[in-house]
């Protein structure tokens, strides 16, 4: 008898107590519809402080299929992504939220473009319900900003919701960068891609957990990991800047020996001064931004570490 492909089906989850009842429903249903294939539920506790794990142990008891990494504090979801992918025994993984934002019913449609030879299936939002007009505009900008400043094809308006085959899954495990952006990680890694569109339902139940605070953290991460642009633009700014002090100087000079000296102009003085000294703040906020990271990724720190990990007993 031939071996059924394997699908791991890789959640992070981070406080979502309220959620996984109704994941877990969704999921068992998609496994006992789609019988041609193994399927493994791997659960990635990030340090959750609910009964989040409590749970997953619940379900993993009286479902062979349910296997879980618990990480010993909240790591991020990036770094739970990439726990995940290191423990996953699929001959294919679907990363998805545990928020069902993401509809596991368009699995088995990945699973056929998979099958078709595509190695990453990524699923991209037509609409974002439940999000507010200002994320979705920050959003498009964030994108529009990345796409014009890096030379990977990044992209829109998709998340982390996709099938990776396991040569994806195996080049993605090699990035061990600690500051991570998953999403420009996908483009980079290559390979044949498929693109498949629905639209985004809001949360089933509980809160994000991603605040402006947080997003802001993860477009840093994103335009610093994948581009110098910032770096080149400060340098041209730097020039222009200089010449134009430059032209201004040799009109004062010329003016200085036509007219005399005056003491007026103190307010445009100051603008001056002003300007040039935020100019150089600014720039020196870019280049630490950038020498914050060499500093992190120097130390060669462990990701992440495991307190416990429950492979479950799926069929090898």
């Amino acid at each position: 008898m031939a071996r059924h492909k394997k699908i791991s089906i890789l959640i992070p989850a981070y406080n979502e107590q309220e959620v996984l009842s109704h994941l877990y429903e969704r999921l068992n249903k998609l496994a006992g519809e789609t019988s041609d294939y193994d399927f493994e539920f791997l659960f990635i506790n990030d340090g959750s402080r609910d009964r989040t794990l409590e749970i997953i142990k619940g379900y993993a008891e009286k479902d062979p299929r349910v296997a879980y990494v618990n990480l010993s504090r909240n790591f991020g979801k990036e770094t739970a992504m990439l726990a995940g992918l290191d423990h996953a025994t699929g001959d294919a993984t679907v990363i998805i939220d545990a928020d069902l934002q993401d509809p596991p019913e368009l699995i088995p449609q990945m699973l056929k473009y998979w099958e078709e030879g595509y190695d990453d299936v990524y699923a991209r939002r037509t609409s974002r319900n439940g999000e507010s007009w200002l994320k979705k505009a920050t959003s498009s900008a964030f994108y529009r900003v990345l796409q014009q400043s890096t030379q990977i094809p990044i992209q829109q308006d998709t998340g982390d919701f996709r099938l990776l085959d396991k040569r994806c899954v195996e080049a993605l495990k090699q990035i061990r960068e600690s500051q991570r952006y998953t999403k420009g990680m996908f483009s980079w890694i290559g390979y044949k891609k498929k693109e498949i569109t629905y639209e985004r339902d809001p949360r089933v139940a509980g809160e994000t957990k991603w605040n402006y605070f947080k997003l802001i953290n993860l477009a840093i991460d994103g335009i610093t990991s994948f581009t110098t642009s910032p770096l080149r633009i400060s340098s041209i700014l730097g020039i222009l800047v200089s010449i134009s002090a430059f032209i201004y100087i040799v009109y004062l000079v010329i003016r200085t020996a036509a007219f005399g000296t005056d003491l007026a102009g103190y307010p445009s003085m100051m603008a001056v001064i002003l300007f040039l000294g935020g100019i150089q703040l600014l720039s020196l906020g870019v280049i630490g931004e950038y020498v914050g990271r060499i500093f992190n990724e120097t130390k060669n720190r462990p990701l992440y570490f495991v307190e416990e990990y429950h492979p479950g007993d799926h069929k090898k």
